[in-house]
């Protein structure tokens, strides 16, 4: 494993695109376009953001709760997790209109931190609850009704503490199968979506304490705020076993919370939550790195 800075390992600096003033963002989604959609901690909005051009426009304003993870499918719909509120929403990618809303924690501490999409649905993960919510969809990924979603505890190797438990989801390279980050401990783990079961999945004793997740290939990216860097991990297919290759840092890097992958590029926005005291004239902006 490697620890280096980001202008050696991509033989280049680091560029930036601007962010609205007081936005907060918290996660950063990118489909086939080179269009990235923003959720923000401070009011749950999101900031669609054109990365060829930089010109972006927020999609009216949030629900008043934080947005942590975000993803979009491939009809440009943004699926949002709802954090403390414990719920999840769909919005229209181009509009901001609220498609639909479902309530997926049903009483006790929730904080619903992140999502990610496969085949069948939207599975989003609870950092203070053991258990991933799944949102089934319907033909032609038909949205369903708010009584679909399906509650799935977490059983296996993975044991929740105190503190922010599961917070960043991925699918394996093959797709059989989802990547959760345990981001208190920095394990990762392994999960069955059809039960819930987790196994651990051995990265030669280093600690992955990522937020954000990001699948390229057989590369997952993790961003790991609390410590203002990402760290980049080779897996095999299944997703059972990893490596950690590099861990890649920057003076720029100002609590890092999400990672995408869109082309030869990654995107990261600066969160800044750990020093910073958010105010509505508190700039911010997402890195952009050359992938390797």
């Amino acid at each position: 494993m490697t620890d280096i800075r980001s202008s050696d390992a991509y033989g280049g600096v680091l560029t930036a695109l601007r962010l609205p003033d007081g936005f907060q963002p918290e996660s950063v989604t990118i489909g086939a376009e080179p269009v990235a959609w923003f959720g923000s901690l401070a009011d749950g909005s999101l900031h669609r953001l054109d990365l060829v051009t930089g010109v972006g426009r927020t999609l009216g304003p949030g629900p008043g709760t934080p947005a942590a993870g975000v993803r979009v499918d491939g009809r440009g719909r943004v699926f949002v997790a709802g954090a403390f509120a414990g719920d999840a929403r769909v919005v229209d990618g181009a509009t901001g209109e609220i498609l639909a809303h479902y309530r997926l924690a049903s009483g006790g501490p929730t904080l619903v931190a992140d999502v990610v999409l496969t085949p069948d649905g939207a599975w989003f993960t609870d950092a203070l609850a053991p258990a991933l919510y799944h949102l089934p969809l319907g033909r032609d990924g038909a949205l369903p009704g708010p009584g679909a979603v399906r509650r799935v505890p977490l059983t296996g190797d993975l044991v929740y503490t105190e503190g922010l438990n599961v917070m960043g989801a991925e699918r394996t390279p093959d797709g059989t199968a989802l990547l959760i980050v345990q981001a208190n401990e920095g394990l990762l783990f392994r999960v069955d979506p059809r039960t819930g079961a987790t196994t651990r999945v051995g990265l030669g004793g280093e600690t992955l304490r990522a937020d954000g997740l990001a699948l390229s290939g057989t590369t997952l990216y993790g961003a790991i705020g609390i410590e203002h860097h990402l760290a980049e991990v080779r897996l095999d297919a299944a997703g059972t076993r990893g490596e950690v290759l590099r861990r890649v840092r920057d003076e720029r890097f100002d609590a890092p919370s999400a990672v995408a992958v869109h082309g030869d590029r990654l995107y990261v926005p600066n969160s800044r939550i750990n020093m910073t005291v958010p105010t509505p004239s508190t700039p911010y902006e997402v890195l952009v790195l050359p992938v390797p």
